[in-house]
């Protein structure tokens, strides 16, 4: 089976569109979304939609911190960029939508995989696992769940990495190549952040997702080109702050 891990789409409908269908013509056969379905986009209210169709045709989903500012955004915001967007998407949902993303859970266990937002460690404190540190912690954490848990596959920092402990138990961090298959053995323990769909933050325009074989135990990082122009666009027509359409075409 091929799992497609899709996270921080952030309401960018035109590069999840684009995800999907790519992970689809690989063979993808299961999905899951990694949290962050809105929150800076414009399109929350069809992603969101699409999430819930995807939901019930199997699809796995946890919640992340977009989504959750989304569903009760700041009576007093601060000023932070995250919290921006927060009433004007909560408003574009409908309650059943809400209702939908703020019931999702923080995790999903399936076999050796565990799928978190941010960090196994506290997951609703939304730590970012960005170095060695944030990536033991959370592969500690998810240890301490269960033994048997080889794979955690999280976003949140918008960034595509992968983690591994190696022989003497040193945790490693490995850069990896867009469509290289990475092996993720068993006899290892791994972590890998997948990178953003709707909002990548490396300098590199093209959307972000991982293709995991779950048969040959390997692991794919992909990168899709879409329409950013379009993106940005629907945020200007929508009435959304300007910087979030410039960032879309500088990768930041």
């Amino acid at each position: 089976m091929k799992l497609a891990l899709l996270s921080d789409i952030h309401a960018n409908l035109q590069a999840f569109e684009a995800c999907l269908a790519d992970a689809r013509a690989r063979g993808a056969t299961q999905f899951a979304l990694l949290g962050d379905l809105v929150g800076y986009g414009a399109d929350p209210v069809a992603v969101v939609r699409r999430a819930m169709a995807m939901a019930e045709s199997g699809a796995w989903l946890v919640r992340g911190n977009h989504d959750e500012l989304a569903c009760h955004p700041p009576s007093a915001p601060s000023g932070a960029l995250g919290e921006m967007t927060a009433q004007w998407t909560h408003d574009q949902l409908s309650a059943s939508e809400r209702q939908f993303v703020d019931h999702l859970p923080l995790m999903h266990r399936d076999g050796s995989c565990l799928l978190v937002h941010a960090s196994v460690d506290a997951p609703s404190r939304w730590h970012y696992v960005y170095d060695e540190r944030g990536a033991a912690a959370s592969m500690q954490a998810a240890q301490a769940l269960d033994p048997d848990i080889h794979h955690v596959f999280g976003g949140h920092v918008h960034r595509q990495m992968l983690f591994y402990r190696g022989h003497a138990g040193t945790l490693m961090p490995f850069m990896p190549t867009p469509d290289a298959a990475i092996p993720v053995p068993l006899h290892r323990r791994w972590l890998a952040t997948i990178g953003s769909v709707g909002q990548p933050r490396d300098g590199r325009t093209d959307a972000m997702y991982a293709l995991f074989d779950r048969e040959r135990l390997r692991l794919t990082f992909v990168r899709v080109p879409y329409d950013v122009g379009a993106a940005a666009a629907a945020i200007r027509a929508a009435g959304l702050p300007e910087f979030f359409a410039e960032r879309l075409g500088q990768g930041i």
